[in-house]
């Protein structure tokens, strides 16, 4: 093993409480609480079901977007990939309901997929091969993908057939054992993110090349397909974003997706993980993810604070997050 990932394994030092990393679910578990005072309602089975499926598109995305993070890149075209996909994968479908009938929504989404990874390949491969900030090519990309989705629309909406809204809609409003189908999604990939970062040798080089990149360029790693893989893991999980939500309103809009890049990267600070790279936390991300929907949810149930303010909020939390991540690194 090199000595970049040796320097990312945990020392055993005995049994040890990291507040830092538990500080995301006790601020869930604070809100919750207030959530809770201000309206009786806040608690009830519907909702805490709709919140935590609402949450369900954030915290995917934030789980792509921890591996990009925590080896120091950064991705602002979640949103407008996401649209391009979702446009991309309602054309399939429409295409295919002729010849396949039902069965073009599942190639429908295996199109998405393909598609949202090679997104990911495409931007991973321009930061690395062409050596250009992470911040310049998803900010070139973003205006690229959401141009295209405005082309694809004309400006309007792009509608799946009429014969598929039946049988997708389960995707997202179905459940298994009351449990909401967006909600078993997001554990499965949940998993799958923890088990790559934690339980893999890919996801100790992340965090090293995230921590020193010229250290793990001379203790062996290739630091340019590392960071390209987690850009394709991003346009990966952007993919089953998208398979999630298409359902959910059955069309994609110029609009799609807007300001999500704010959300996921705010869920994704909040959750634990440094900006600058280096270190992650998968479970942090999608407590972060809830965070933000559990407070838009007592803000809309509450009358302190208008609705309209929730981008408002959420801007606040992430340079909150980044104050606190700044006072916790001196300490």
């Amino acid at each position: 093993m090199s000595s970049a990932e040796i320097g990312t394994l945990p020392e055993n030092e005995g049994f040890k409480i990291r507040w830092g990393d538990l500080a995301p679910f006790i601020a869930l578990g604070v809100i919750i609480l207030l959530g809770t005072m201000i309206n009786s309602n806040f608690m009830s089975a519907n909702n805490m079901l709709n919140v935590i499926t609402r949450s369900a598109f954030i915290a995917i995305i934030g789980v792509g977007a921890t591996f990009v993070i925590a080896t120091g890149g950064l991705d602002l075209l979640i949103g407008s990939m996401l649209a391009f996909v979702v446009g991309i994968m309602v054309m399939a479908m429409n295409a295919l309901v002729p010849a396949l009938g039902p069965w073009a929504i599942p190639v429908g989404a295996l199109v998405a997929l393909v598609v949202g990874s090679l997104c990911g390949l495409m931007n991973g491969l321009i930061v690395t091969v062409g050596r250009i900030e992470p911040f310049i090519v998803t900010l070139g990309t973003m205006g690229i993908f959401r141009a295209l989705i405005t082309y694809m629309t004309d400006g309007g909406s792009l509608s799946i057939d009429r014969s598929l809204r039946s049988a997708y809609r389960p995707v997202y409003f179905g459940e298994f054992l009351g449990v909401p189908y967006p909600v078993i999604i997001t554990l499965i990939i949940s998993l799958l993110g923890a088990f790559i970062l934690y339980r893999t040798k890919y996801g100790r080089r992340v965090t090293a090349v995230g921590s020193n990149a010229d250290v793990a360029r001379f203790s062996g790693v290739h630091v340019g397909r590392v960071r390209t893989m987690a850009f394709v893991i991003q346009g990966f999980c952007v993919a089953v974003a998208a398979i999630c939500y298409v359902p959910r309103l059955g069309a994609a809009t110029p609009t799609t997706g807007q300001l999500w890049e704010l959300q996921v990267i705010t869920a994704v600070v909040i959750g634990g993980t440094l900006l600058r790279g280096g270190k992650a936390h998968i479970w942090g991300t999608v407590a972060g993810a809830l965070i933000l929907e559990v407070i838009a949810n007592v803000m809309v149930l509450s009358d302190m604070v208008s609705e309209y303010l929730v981008a408002a909020v959420q801007g606040a939390f992430i340079i909150i997050a980044m104050l606190a991540h700044r006072f916790t690194s001196s300490r």
